[in-house]
């Protein structure tokens, strides 16, 4: 039988769960998660959020991966490949990300380099968990077309002006949140909260723009009931 995660807290699991969305969903800092549930009621300090978050964050992204990943087989038909820059302590690091056809942020992985031995790996880790895609989209930087060669995918590789835009535009949540936490202090905690971020925003992202205002309402609906069942049991 699976251990119950909220064994032995007092806090009630629905007041962690929202704590825990507040934090990583929107560009909020610890102090303003604290100030909102005030707001609610909710007596909590900002180092109850922050222990919230690092306890049961990772927790909530791997049972949400685990029940979507089987419903995204159609992710492996494009992919687009794409690396930002993120500072540590005045260091420059690499932020790679996979983004599927629909703008579902696959996989976060941070290197020191952007060389082909740190493309490689990116590569392999992404499809080993969804398997190879039809098609990668990049853009021209050298070590993608290297990675791929030596796996035997550069046929499957495209580049061009305008064609890597899903991925480019992936990363502006993930840039507001960045500035909302003063950026990070560690490479280990960059690569935690990137792939927590990413999951809890797949979750969420209804693609408003695209869909009817009741249409909107009803996945809003939805993805919060599943979001409330997160490790209920």
């Amino acid at each position: 039988m699976k251990r119950f995660p909220f064994r032995y807290f007092k806090t009630s699991p629905e007041i962690v769960r929202l704590a825990v969305m507040m934090y990583i969903r929107f560009p909020l800092s610890l102090r303003n998660v604290e100030d909102l549930l005030h707001e609610r009621g909710i007596d909590v300090s900002h180092e109850a959020v922050r222990f919230w978050w690092l306890r049961f964050g990772p927790m909530f992204a791997a049972e949400i991966r685990k029940r979507r990943v089987v419903g995204m087989r159609s992710s492996r038909w494009r992919w687009h490949l794409d690396e930002m820059f993120v500072n540590i302590n005045g260091e420059r690091h690499y932020l790679w990300r996979a983004v599927d056809h629909e703008g579902e942020v696959l996989e976060s992985f941070v290197t020191k380099t952007r060389d082909k031995k740190a493309a490689l790996k990116f590569l392999k880790k992404s499809m080993k968990r969804y398997g190879r895609p039809d098609t990668l989209v990049t853009d021209r930087l050298r070590s993608y077309g290297a990675a791929l060669r030596e796996i035997g995918a550069v046929d499957r590789q495209e580049t061009g002006r305008w064609l890597n835009n899903r991925a480019e535009n992936s990363h502006l949540p993930f840039r507001r949140r960045e500035r909302a936490m003063l950026r990070f202090r560690r490479m280990r905690s960059l690569q935690k909260f990137a792939s927590v971020h990413a999951s809890v925003s797949n979750y969420f992202n209804s693609e408003r723009s695209l869909s009817s205002r009741a249409n909107f309402k009803k996945n809003r609906a939805a993805a919060l009931a599943e979001w409330r069942d997160l490790c209920a049991a």
